[in-house]
């Protein structure tokens, strides 16, 4: 393999430094048992009865979180499971949203008191309420609907880490399905646990008195919920990056491997995610204690200044651009798909917006031929190609893909575009960074090339989604025109170069490559920025207006600068370097 294997500066647990709360983050169930003691003897002191609250993200493990409680030496513990409805009642609740699909349901636009019985609810809301001294602890998913605490603390989880749990054994919320496989479980996290918990999570963050990282099961960390939201308005202000995570693929090479300096015993790496908030953390450092936050609680908390006021009225409280890696480097082609359309995702999925993106070649192997699979033929017999597809999927063929579909020669730093409705995917020895719009999961696979997963199951196939959103016109000459080679120059001085190498006119982002020889300044016209260091060691992102200090990026990392900066400058040092960056269109 030719990786470049000559940088190995990318940082793989970017940490953020909050000062001013150093006596206000503990690690450990002693030290947080000792905290939570104190408060719990000085609220009952003043009113006799102390009620607390341990609010749980979906998927945090309630037997620790139950060791806590108990530390309290509580008068009694209510346990929201206990007025959930049965499991049975839950699927048939939430059935339109879960559906039968293996892989997609439908976004859940319930509320988290949908899982409960409200008659149950009632009757434990009473029995709160009688007991008139001591301490009382309501624990579990949803529990602040239950009552007003006291002393309210949240039990927060990343959502990889919980697919992590997930793979290892853990039902979903109030389930039985552990041997369930992960995309089942993934499924009903996905469109109807997670969407319940954030609603209601996003409600209440100026309550919180405690933020619990649950991460590492049997090493809790907690900060006050001060610390929580200052940090959380400092990174709403200026760069940062999040926690990356990585993942195998049967598809998978080793680039990563070599110039991340990820494990070598690994068989691959397929994915990388850097730049997805619903997914990724953040690492905050307060003194001596590193908790993690959920990415996508800032999403929730600090919207405008991370988003800007126009992203913000067009998208709500959601991050609209997302950034990953995928490495082919000694590997195989990704499966050949399609994303669909708006009105299609918005009419099957209840999701307002599609996976629009595209295909940055961070790296090649230029000893070989690197291409991309893209758009379709001259004409191509849809029937016919339909009718193979389904025979590949039965195992009688398999697919001719270059029959139908264009491989197009691509090499380092070509930039493809893929609006929603295009058939593709990246081949073997390539190193791409996945510029996209967020819904990350709408892929209809139509041909994986005949292999199973890592499993050995044979990965999902949606040939008819497929074929309902494959634009038959997007042929040979159709991408030739509109989606390969579209990089323009559009400004040029001493020492930098900007150019804009996308997106498509249907695709609501807009990247622009700066190459910078010494420094550039980039306004930000009101909407976040996310970008990739593409070519260099390093640049820094320094502020226009002092109210940041200058922000590192090292080869291949991603970063965001929140639109609340303004404008900052690229700055350069001894080297040339490029940077890729992506914003949603005025």
């Amino acid at each position: 393999m030719n990786g470049l294997r000559k940088y190995h500066n990318y940082e793989l647990h970017p940490v953020k430094r909050i000062d001013g709360f150093e006596n206000q983050a503990w690690e450990g169930a002693e030290a947080i048992g000792r905290i939570l003691q104190e408060r719990v003897l000085g609220v009952c002191r003043k009113k006799k009865k102390a009620l607390v609250c341990f609010d749980m993200y979906p998927g945090v493990q309630k037997e620790e979180i139950m060791t806590l409680a108990e530390a309290l030496k509580p008068v009694h513990i209510f346990d929201m499971e206990d007025y959930a409805k049965t499991e049975e009642e839950i699927n048939k609740t939430f059935a339109d949203y879960i559906t039968t699909d293996r892989v997609f349901g439908v976004m859940c636009h319930k509320k988290i008191a949908d899982l409960f019985e409200p008659e149950k609810l009632e009757r434990a809301q009473e029995a709160v309420e009688d007991i008139s001294q001591g301490c009382v602890v309501v624990l579990g998913m949803g529990a602040g609907i239950l009552t007003e605490p006291d002393i309210y603390i949240y039990c927060n989880l990343t959502r990889w880490e919980i697919q992590l749990r997930y793979r290892k054994g853990m039902p979903n919320w109030h389930c039985t399905n552990t041997q369930a496989h992960i995309l089942a479980k993934y499924k009903k996290g996905f469109f109807v646990e997670w969407r319940l918990a954030d609603r209601h999570k996003r409600e209440r963050y100026d309550r919180f008195d405690f933020m619990l990282d649950t991460e590492e099961e049997g090493r809790p960390k907690m900060i006050t919920g001060d610390a929580f939201r200052s940090a959380l308005d400092i990174t709403s202000r200026e760069p940062f990056r999040m926690e990356p995570y990585f993942d195998p693929g049967v598809w998978g090479g080793h680039w990563m491997q070599e110039n991340f300096g990820l494990d070598p015993d690994e068989e691959n790496f397929a994915w990388s995610f850097d730049g997805v908030p619903e997914e990724n953390c953040l690492l905050f450092e307060f003194g001596a204690v590193t908790v993690k936050v959920p990415a996508v609680d800032l999403v929730f908390y600090r919207p405008h200044e991370l988003l800007g006021e126009r992203v913000h009225a067009r998208f709500g409280a959601e991050f609209p651009i997302r950034f990953d890696l995928l490495d082919t480097m000694g590997g195989g082609n990704l499966s050949l798909q399609v994303h669909p359309l708006t009105e299609y995702i918005q009419d099957t999925f209840g999701m307002h917006y599609t996976q629009d993106e595209s295909y940055y070649l961070l790296d090649t192997d230029d000893r070989k031929e690197t291409y991309v699979y893209l758009g379709l033929q001259k004409d191509v017999d849809k029937d016919a190609m339909a009718r193979d597809l389904r025979a590949a999927q039965t195992g009688k063929i398999l697919f001719p893909a270059e029959k139908y579909v264009n491989r197009v020669p691509v090499k380092k730093h070509d930039h493809v575009l893929i609006p929603a409705g295009t058939i593709h995917c990246s081949g073997q020895d390539t190193m791409v960074l996945e510029i996209s719009a967020t819904p990350y999961i709408f892929t209809f696979k139509l041909w994986d090339w005949g292999r199973v997963g890592l499993d050995g199951i044979p990965r999902p196939i949606h040939i008819e989604h497929g074929l309902n959103n494959i634009q038959w016109d997007r042929d040979t000459d159709w991408i030739y025109r509109n989606v390969v080679g579209q990089q323009e120059t559009v400004e040029e001085g001493e020492g930098y170069q900007i150019e804009k190498t996308g997106l498509h006119e249907r695709e609501f982002l807009d990247t622009f490559r700066y190459t910078v020889n010494n420094r550039l300044t980039v306004t930000m016209e009101d909407s976040v920025h996310m970008m990739n260091l593409v070519e260099g060691s390093h640049a820094f992102i320094e502020s226009v207006d002092g109210s940041f200090q200058p922000f590192e990026i090292h080869y291949a990392e991603t970063a965001i600068v929140p639109a609340k900066a303004g404008a900052y400058r690229i700055v350069a040092e001894q080297e040339k370097i490029m940077l890729i960056v992506a914003s949603v269109r005025k």
